[in-house]
């Protein structure tokens, strides 16, 4: 791993395991005394709840069956290879949230399924991503460079160690 500014991304789609992987290596962070900034891939979709369920209708009027959340044209690839880079280079950065429901958009007041605003990660030891686009590669980004650890799609009972922890 880098000595400066590691980078470890999970990655999986809706039921994978991520986040329970993600509770693991917190629980490890937390035992090794680790400051981690993390940062989950949700924050990096193009559209909020609403705008996005209008995205998918305009497209399917359109005759597009296959837009969602795991394409370019729905995320911020961009973005996020710039997050990814930055941190890499100099431990810094900028992300947002994802606010998933109403517990989580309660504390900014804010309604679920929307995004809070950008901003500076916190001073860190290292980056923890989880999400779907870790290890993106297109003709336009290659976010799979970054990271020095990448797991990607593992189901979690496959994880013997994570019982453990």
């Amino acid at each position: 791993m880098s000595v400066k500014h590691p980078i470890v991304a999970i990655t999986g789609s809706s039921g994978a395991g991520t986040s329970t992987v993600t509770k693991s290596f917190d629980l490890v962070f937390r035992r090794e005394k680790l400051n981690a900034a993390i940062v989950e891939g949700d924050s990096f979709h193009r559209y909020d709840r609403k705008a996005m369920r209008a995205k998918m209708a305009e497209a399917e009027a359109a005759g597009n069956r296959n837009f969602s959340h795991f394409g370019p044209e729905a995320n911020l690839f961009e973005e996020l290879e710039a997050l990814f880079r930055d941190y890499a280079e100099s431990g810094t950065g900028k992300s947002r949230k994802y606010l998933h429901d109403a517990n989580e958009a309660a504390p900014f007041k804010q309604e679920p399924g929307t995004f809070t605003p950008w901003q500076d990660l916190p001073k860190s030891e290292l980056m923890f991503y989880e999400g779907l686009h870790g290890g993106v590669t297109t003709d336009k980004v290659d976010i799979a460079r970054y990271p020095d650890l990448l797991m990607g799609g593992v189901p979690v009972t496959n994880l013997a160690w994570s019982q453990e922890i």
